[in-house]
C-alpha cells in the first residue's frame, strides 16, 4: 500500500510524474478547482464588511472529494502538487481543508515544480513546503472582487437590456479597449498627404530609390498636388550629389524566452491561433506528452508566467547546444540575461524546453500538427534567446538637391547570429517593423560623397492618412498587457467570453464590437466610471500583487473597494437607462399603416424601428445609421427564392448570426432560410449556404441539412481538383493572402483576382 498521497490537478500530469514517484506514491487529480463560491447566489458575506466567502463543493466534483478523503486515510503523508500560481495555491488549499475534515492529524505538505521532469519533481519533493497563505490570499480576494462586479451588475443588465449578460471586472474594461479603438476608427478624419521618391544613379551599379526627407532644413510636409508637381519640377532642375554618407555596424540582440503573453501573440501571429487555443495546446505539452518507450514526458515548463528568468542548468544546456550545433560564433561570452517586469513573479521561469535533448525533430513524430507548431515555436525562441547578436551594415546615403535633401538607406546581413534560429512574427500593424524588414532588401551603390546623382525618373505619390488599425488577437492582448489589465493567466478567458457574450466579432481576424457591446459599455462607462477606468483595473491589479506579496491585507483592499461601488450600484439600479423600454422616436412615417411614425426599439437581435402605433399596427423594419448619423431604413432585398411554406419570394433579412433568408410575407409566414452562395454542394444537389456558429465563426453548410450534412470551415468552390479530382475546391484566407487548395491533397495555389 502507498505510504504517501499525491494530489495535483490533472490525470495527464498525475500519469507523468507517477512514473517518477514510485509504487509507495498514490497520484489522483483533482481535476482543476474543487471547492468554489455557490454558482446561484452572492456566497459572499457584504453586511458585515468582513467579506467572509462561502465555499461549496463544486457540481460534479462529490466523487473526486470522497476519494481524495478516503485514500488520505490510509498514508502517512499527503503532498500537495496543483500548478505553482494562485489559482494552484486556492486548490492546494482547499484540498487541505477537505482533507483535515475527515483527517485532521494527517500531515500536509506543498510542493511546487515549474517543470514535470524526473529531476524537478523529485528535487521538489525532497523541499516540500507550506501553503502560502499570501499567495492564496490574493487568489481569494480576486475572486471575491469579481464575483461582486459580476453578481450585482450583471442582473442590472439583465433587467435594464436583456436576459443573460454578464458584466466584469477586467472583461468590461477590455470590451472598452474595442469599443474605444472603433469608435476612434469612426471619429477619424483622412487628410491626404504626398511623397516623393527618385529613382538614382551616382554613376556605379546598382540604381536606387531615394525619398525626399527635407525641405530648407525641415522636415518635407507635402499637403497636395500642386505642392508635389513644384518639388518634382525643382528636382528635376537642381544638379544632385551626394552630400554624405554614412556605414554603421548595426546589431540586432535577440529577445528572451517567451512569457504567456508573448507565447499568445506570436502564435496568433504565425499560425492564427486564439490566446485560448494556444494555452490549451501549451498545458497539454507541460503535463506530458506520451514518447513511445521514454514514457509520458513533460516537453517544456509551467505555461503561465510573466519571467524571463531562465535556471542556470537550463542557461549552460543551451549554451552547449548553440555551441556543438552552431560554433562558437554564435555563442555569446557569456550568457544574455533579460529584465522582467516589476510585477513578475521571480520565483518562475520563462517558457522552455525541458530539455535539450527534446528537439523539435525528436518529438514531431509524438506530437500533433498544433503541438508540434507550438513547441517548436517556444523551443527555437528559447534557443534563440542565448545566441549572439545578427549583425547588419547600414548604409545611408544623403543626396543634397538645392534646397531638398533625399536619403536612401540600406541594409546588408553580415552574420545571422540567432536569425539563424528563429525570426520573430512581426505583427501585420507595426509600420516600424516593415520599413526595418523593407530596408534589408534594400542595396545600394558604393557611393562617395560628392558623387554627382542623376535622377532617372522622379514619382509623386498620394497618400491618405489611416485609422488605427482594429485590434486582432495578438495586438489586444498586447494591450491588455501594456495597460496592465488582467495577468497572463486570464488572458485567455477575457478573449474568450467578451465572444461568448457576443459583446465582439471577429471578422478576417479582427475585433469589431457589437451593437450590443456599444450600448453596455455606454451604460457601464455612465454608471460605473470607476470600475471602466483603465488605471483604476490596472490599479486594482497591481494591489491584489502586493497581497501576494504581503505589503497589504486582502479585507482591506476589498474594504475599499466596496465602499464606493455599493454607492454606484444603488444610483445605477434607479438611473441607468433602460434600453428595452427604449423609444427613440423619428420622423418616418410607418409603410405599413402610413399612419403613425416609427420609432427605434431595441430587441434580442439589435436595434429596430417599430411602429408607434403597436400593437395595432406591428410593422418593424431594420435600419443603420449613415457618417452623419442619420437614420437610413434598410430596404428589403427581395430574390429569386421561393419560400418553401407559402411560395412567396424571399428576402434578405439581419439576424443574430449574421444574414439570413426570411419570407416577405412575414409576419404572416415566419419561414426563414440559411443566406445561400450561389455555390452547389459537393455530396448532393442542393445549394451550399453561408452560415454562423453560435460563436459567431462563419462556416458553410448544405441548405438540405439535416438531409445532407456536408460542412467546411473553408469556402468551397465549384472547381475539381487537377490532382486527384476532388469534385471541388476551397478558399482558405491566410496572413500571406487568399489561397486556393483541395481538402483531400496537397494542391493548392494562390488566389489570384
Amino acid at each position: 500500500m502507498a505510504k504517501s498521497l499525491v494530489i495535483v490537478e490533472s490525470p495527464a500530469k498525475a500519469r507523468t510524474i507517477r512514473k517518477y514517484l514510485g509504487n509507495e506514491y498514490d497520484v489522483k487529480a483533482s481535476v482543476g478547482h474543487i471547492i468554489d463560491l455557490p454558482p446561484n447566489r452572492m456566497g459572499v458575506d457584504l453586511e458585515s464588511g468582513d467579506f467572509t466567502p462561502e465555499y461549496v463543493p463544486i457540481q460534479g466534483k462529490g466523487k473526486i472529494i470522497s476519494d481524495i478523503q478516503k485514500s488520505a486515510k490510509h498514508v502517512d503523508q499527503v503532498y500537495l502538487a496543483p500548478d505553482p500560481d494562485r489559482e494552484g495555491e486556492a486548490i492546494a488549499f482547499h484540498l487541505a481543508d477537505i482533507i483535515h475534515e475527515k483527517h485532521p492529524k494527517v500531515p500536509v505538505s506543498r510542493v511546487r515544480f515549474h517543470e514535470i521532469t524526473k529531476k524537478a519533481v523529485l528535487n521538489a519533493f525532497s523541499k516540500s513546503t507550506t501553503i502560502d497563505t499570501k499567495l492564496y490570499d490574493a487568489q481569494q480576494a480576486r475572486r471575491i472582487l469579481d464575483r461582486i462586479v459580476g453578481y450585482q451588475i450583471s442582473p442590472i443588465l439583465w433587467k435594464k437590456v436583456r436576459r443573460g449578460l454578464s458584466a466584469g471586472r477586467v472583461q468590461s474594461v477590455a470590451l472598452r479597449l474595442v469599443v474605444d479603438r472603433e469608435r476612434e476608427i469612426q471619429a477619424f478624419k483622412t487628410q491626404e498627404y504626398w511623397s516623393i521618391e527618385a529613382l538614382s544613379d551616382a554613376g556605379k551599379k546598382p540604381l536606387f530609390t531615394s525619398k525626399l526627407l527635407k525641405t530648407d532644413g525641415k522636415k518635407a510636409k507635402i499637403e497636395n498636388a500642386d505642392q508635389a508637381g513644384q518639388i518634382k519640377s525643382e528636382l528635376e532642375a537642381a544638379k544632385p550629389a551626394v552630400s554624405d554618407v554614412t556605414k554603421k555596424r548595426r546589431q540586432r540582440k535577440p529577445g528572451p524566452p517567451f512569457i504567456t503573453s508573448k507565447l499568445q501573440q506570436d502564435a496568433a501571429r504565425a499560425f492564427r491561433f486564439t490566446a485560448k487555443r494556444t494555452m490549451m495546446i501549451a498545458q497539454s505539452l507541460y503535463e506530458g506528452i506520451d514518447l513511445g518507450e521514454e514514457g509520458h514526458v513533460g516537453l517544456i515548463t509551467y505555461m503561465r508566467t510573466d519571467s524571463t528568468r531562465v535556471s542556470n542548468d537550463a542557461i549552460q544546456a543551451v549554451r552547449g547546444y548553440i555551441g556543438d550545433n552552431f560554433g562558437p560564433d554564435f555563442l555569446p561570452e557569456k550568457p544574455n540575461f533579460f529584465k522582467t517586469k516589476k510585477s513578475a513573479q521571480e520565483a518562475h521561469e520563462a517558457i522552455r524546453p525541458t530539455s535539450m535533448h527534446y528537439t523539435p525533430d525528436f518529438v514531431k513524430r509524438f506530437l500533433k500538427p498544433e503541438q508540434f507548431k507550438l513547441y517548436k515555436l517556444i523551443w527555437e525562441r528559447f534557443v534563440a534567446s542565448q545566441m549572439s547578436p545578427a549583425q547588419y551594415d547600414r548604409t545611408q546615403i544623403d543626396i543634397t538637391a538645392d534646397k531638398h535633401l533625399l536619403r536612401a538607406t540600406g541594409s546588408i546581413l553580415v552574420f545571422e547570429g540567432f536569425l539563424k534560429v528563429y525570426q520573430e512574427q512581426q505583427d501585420e500593424d507595426d509600420k516600424n517593423a516593415k520599413a526595418e524588414d523593407e530596408e534589408e532588401k534594400i542595396k545600394l551603390p558604393a557611393a562617395q560623397k560628392g558623387d554627382l546623382i542623376i535622377f532617372k525618373k522622379i514619382d509623386t505619390n498620394q497618400h491618405f492618412t489611416e485609422p488605427p488599425p482594429r485590434f486582432s488577437e495578438a495586438s489586444l492582448v498586447k494591450e491588455l498587457e501594456d495597460k496592465g489589465i488582467g495577468r497572463p493567466s486570464t488572458y485567455a478567458s477575457i478573449l474568450s467570453v467578451i465572444q461568448d457574450k457576443e459583446y465582439v466579432e471577429k471578422r478576417e481576424s479582427r475585433f469589431y464590437p457589437s451593437e450590443l457591446g456599444l450600448i453596455v459599455t455606454d451604460l457601464l462607462i455612465e454608471s460605473f466610471p470607476k470600475i471602466m477606468d483603465i488605471s483604476f483595473t490596472a490599479g486594482m491589479e497591481e494591489n491584489l500583487d502586493k497581497i501576494e506579496e504581503g505589503d497589504a491585507k486582502w479585507k482591506k483592499v476589498l474594504q475599499d473597494f466596496y465602499e464606493p461601488f455599493k454607492a454606484s450600484l444603488k444610483d445605477a439600479q434607479e438611473t441607468m437607462r433602460n434600453v428595452k423600454r427604449m423609444e427613440e422616436p423619428t420622423d418616418i412615417t410607418c409603410s405599413k399603416c402610413n399612419e403613425h411614425k416609427m420609432v427605434i426599439k431595441w430587441g434580442k437581435t439589435g436595434s429596430f424601428l417599430g411602429c408607434s402605433g403597436y400593437p395595432d399596427c406591428k410593422n418593424t423594419i431594420g435600419f443603420h445609421r449613415d457618417d452623419q448619423g442619420k437614420i437610413v431604413v434598410d430596404k428589403a432585398e427581395t430574390t429569386d427564392t421561393k419560400c418553401k411554406k407559402c411560395e412567396a419570394p424571399m428576402v434578405v433579412k439581419r439576424g443574430k448570426f449574421g444574414t439570413f433568408l426570411g419570407c416577405s410575407r412575414y409576419p404572416d409566414c415566419s419561414f426563414t432560410q440559411p443566406m445561400p452562395t450561389g455555390i452547389k454542394c459537393p455530396k448532393c444537389s442542393s445549394e451550399i449556404a453561408m452560415k454562423k456558429s453560435q460563436r459567431a465563426k462563419v462556416f458553410y453548410g448544405c441548405s438540405s441539412y439535416p438531409k445532407c450534412n456536408f460542412l467546411s470551415w473553408d469556402k468551397p468552390i465549384n472547381t475539381p481538383c487537377p490532382v486527384c479530382e476532388n469534385p471541388y475546391l476551397v478558399e482558405k484566407n491566410l496572413r500571406s493572402g487568399s489561397q486556393i487548395k483541395c481538402p483531400k491533397c496537397d494542391y493548392k495555389k494562390a488566389k489570384t483576382e
